[in-house]
């Protein structure tokens, strides 16, 4: 993850260096007689419970919570998110367009995420949130979408570096699955050209893992409202590059 921040020259700094300003990590593991640990973010420090690098446990969790992706990188991902919710929007020029597009983020947190668990999400998430979680509330719209677009971001990175070439022999032309993975994402602008071999690239691996029988790598589906979001993200982190 801080590889994929290092590439999109983004605001990177230890709070070892600026407190206010900074990032950190805390590993930490639950203690008998002491709260449990949550995985979160709170002003730069991101805190993760050691016990997702189990793999049961993590697996436990993910059928618990109605994750249908969960894994170490994707917490580190989402949670880093927010860190830059704080940095790139908050207070910035994009604050506007971001409340038209995600929603009001001055909505009560708690009680979001408390009405989120009570009740089921809306039947029709799926056609405006990349998850269900995403739905709970504007903050967690756009850490879920961060992740992500770090995750396609970082994917595209490794196919390119590979040469990776998808050309379907039973797609037609008009099904787009064509394409050669050359460009690095990272320097690309138009976010277009990287949706466009994200998913042919997507579609290829979920159907390389079904044939060893494992489960969709990408179970997601991104739809309009998604990409929308997904290209504000991108947007505002090229603008924000340091040079």
């Amino acid at each position: 993850m801080v590889y994929s921040l290092l590439k999109m020259k983004l605001p990177l700094i230890s709070k070892n260096i600026d407190e206010e300003k900074g990032l950190t990590f805390d590993f930490l593991a639950d203690l008998q007689g002491k709260p449990r640990v949550l995985t979160g973010h709170d002003n730069g420090l991101i805190t993760l419970n050691i016990v997702e690098a189990d793999d049961v446990e993590r697996e436990k969790s993910r059928k618990a919570m109605k994750e249908p992706y969960r894994t170490l990188i994707g917490h580190f991902r989402h949670e880093v998110g927010h860190y830059y919710w704080d940095r790139l929007i908050d207070h910035t020029i994009y604050l506007d367009e971001f409340r038209s597009l995600f929603g009001d983020d001055r909505e009560n947190y708690g009680e979001a995420l408390q009405k989120h668990y009570k009740s089921s999400s809306s039947k029709d998430w799926n056609q405006h949130f990349i998850s269900s979680y995403a739905s709970a509330h504007a903050w967690e719209d756009w850490a879920e979408t961060w992740a992500h677009y770090l995750h396609i971001m970082d994917t595209l990175q490794t196919g390119s570096a590979f040469g990776l070439r998808v050309h379907p022999q039973i797609a037609k032309p008009e099904d787009h699955l064509d394409v050669d993975v050359t460009q690095d994402p990272y320097e690309t602008v138009d976010f277009t050209q990287i949706i466009s071999a994200w998913l042919p690239m997507s579609f290829a691996i979920n159907s390389i893992n079904r044939s060893m029988g494992h489960t969709d790598l990408y179970p997601f589906v991104i739809t309009p409202a998604v990409m929308e979001k997904l290209s504000f993200v991108h947007k505002v982190c090229y603008q924000n590059r340091f040079f």
